[in-house]
């Protein structure tokens, strides 16, 4: 059962049928992250940045790392193409087998992999957390926790192919909102469970697992309804598995480099000062909601997209479809980025300083936060460009750049770690620095590669927005500044949505001003 899809070769359609799809995971995305951080601050508040709040957040970083790796890292990003492949040119038969051999053999895959890990939690935890083996018991209580939330990768993992599975077919709503689940999970086992356990964080750990079973189920009904039998079954030798299987391996790096900065960043994080994980954690954890409304939802739409007109042989409808989604990006994360670095502390202070949150953690948190934010272009730009050679089903190039940036990204967190001076001045907050320089030639060297390969992506028209984005980004940057003077003794639950709403309308305004036409396909939207 395929939906029917858009094939109009009219470039004003093609960009209002991936900015309005993309609105919708947005909206989804929205909604998933509110959520989210409603959970962050219920642990923040119960936890702060205590021994407890470290082990969890390196122990969840574990599977968590594992799952973006092998599954919607990289296994549906390398199912989506072959998938649509199996759609557009073999018929909805065939296209069926693939997606229950797929589910049958990553099954016994992702099985093998819970087990592995709950065995060898205590070398992983070694490997990942250095810091902590000094302190037997920080090190004992994230290896418990490690253990009881590796499950939570078999079931997201199975997740991804059903996100695969559902994007492929058009249908993004369904798995944006499969987050939901997950946080709603947690939510209710901080509230009603963990108050009343002796280990409160322990509780925590399990409604992660139960909320991951539940994103899977969420996904796993619409998506058994569009097949029609999702039943799994295992043929290591069916040929669209070995293809998913080739583009995978490359995947695991390429698509990742992000996840992988970050968790390097973890390493380091642990042999700096206390509560550094959980500053790293909040900052990234902020920077993160831009980029899934905006990067990773035009990213998510523009796949499937560009992987039909791949199958179909269509160059210069992906082309138009890349180039649309990074002039899209831009507009969207420009003004985001200045506001966090120039607004964050905050935005940060609202969300997250109650409790065992003090302010000494808003501000390391707030840096860390604006070094984050300074590379979000980019980390959105990575997801766009490898996206498109993955429609392609190139998964090579990509792991080639991303190699080279995580060489960079280790290089610079040695750096920031043991030389005397750059520790003390940038503490916690260069290892995020270190991430966006790295993303940043990620990026560059992927959008080269890109041009030479398959000749001109409309960069002239690309520079020309971000230059207009730029401009209506400065203008929002003097505003917040300012503004955060005028309104510093205010209450902060007033103060941060005032400022925000009024900025966010001074972009458009300015944006209407130059005339920038990406606001124009905004407009055109509707419900």
């Amino acid at each position: 059962m395929i939906e029917e899809k858009n094939n109009s070769t009219d470039p004003a359609e093609i960009h209002h049928d991936v900015i309005s799809k993309a609105s919708s995971v947005s909206l989804a995305t929205l909604v998933s992250r509110v959520l989210g951080y409603v959970r962050d601050m219920l642990i923040a508040n119960l936890f702060g940045a205590t021994m407890a709040a470290d082990a969890f957040f390196v122990a969840y970083r574990i599977p968590n790392l594992l799952r973006r790796l092998l599954g919607e890292g990289s296994l549906s990003t390398s199912f989506i193409p072959v998938y649509t492949e199996y759609l557009t040119n073999r018929g909805e038969d065939e296209s069926r087998r693939l997606v229950r051999v797929t589910l049958g053999t990553f099954g016994v895959l992702f099985v093998l992999l819970t087990f592995l890990g709950i065995l060898f939690a205590p070398l992983i935890v070694r490997l990942i957390a250095i810091g902590y083996t000094q302190d037997p018991s920080k090190f004992a209580l994230t290896v418990y926790l490690t253990r009881i939330m590796f499950p939570f990768l078999m079931l997201i993992g199975l997740g991804a192919i059903m996100l695969g599975v559902l994007n492929s077919l058009r249908m993004f709503l369904v798995p944006a909102l499969a987050p939901v689940m997950l946080s709603i999970s947690e939510i209710a086992f901080i509230l009603f469970v963990c108050p009343f356990l002796d280990l409160p964080v322990s509780g925590l750990a399990v409604g992660v697992v139960v909320g991951g079973l539940l994103q899977l189920l969420y996904q796993m009904v619409p998506a058994a309804v569009k097949v029609r039998n999702i039943m799994p079954v295992i043929d290591f030798g069916h040929p669209g598995l070995r293809k998913i299987g080739r583009l995978m391996l490359p995947a695991v790096l390429g698509l990742s480099i992000m996840q992988i900065n970050s968790f390097v960043d973890t390493i380091c994080a642990t042999l700096l000062g206390a509560g550094s994980v959980t500053h790293l954690y909040y900052g990234n954890r902020l920077m993160q909601l831009p980029l899934a409304l905006f990067g990773t939802a035009i990213a998510t739409v523009a796949l499937p997209m560009m992987s039909e007109n791949a199958a179909r042989n269509e160059m210069g409808r992906l082309k138009d479809t890349f180039s649309f989604s990074m002039r899209a990006v831009s507009f969207l994360i420009m003004p985001t980025t200045v506001s966090l670095i120039v607004f964050g502390r905050p935005i940060m202070e609202l969300l997250f300083e109650r409790g065992l949150f003090l302010p000494s953690d808003t501000a390391s948190a707030a840096w860390v936060l604006s070094f984050y934010a300074s590379g979000l272009m980019f980390y959105a730009g990575v997801k766009i460009a490898a996206s498109a050679f993955y429609s392609l089903q190139d998964t090579k190039t990509p792991v080639i750049t991303a190699s080279i940036a995580m060489v960079l990204n280790i290089a610079l967190n040695i750096i920031v770690v043991k030389v005397p001076g750059v520790r003390e001045t940038f503490s916690v907050g260069g290892l995020a620095l270190a991430t966006a320089l790295s993303s940043a030639v990620n990026f560059v060297l992927l959008v080269i590669v890109f041009r030479l390969r398959n000749g001109a992506i409309g960069a002239t028209g690309i520079l020309s927005s971000l230059g207009k984005h730029a401009a209506a980004s400065a203008a929002l940057g003097f505003f917040l500044y300012y503004s955060s003077l005028l309104t510093a003794g205010w209450s902060k639950y007033a103060r941060v949505p005032l400022v925000v709403v009024l900025g966010a309308a001074l972009y458009m305004a300015v944006s209407h001003i130059l005339r920038v036409r990406e606001l124009g396909e905004l407009k055109k939207i509707r419900p």
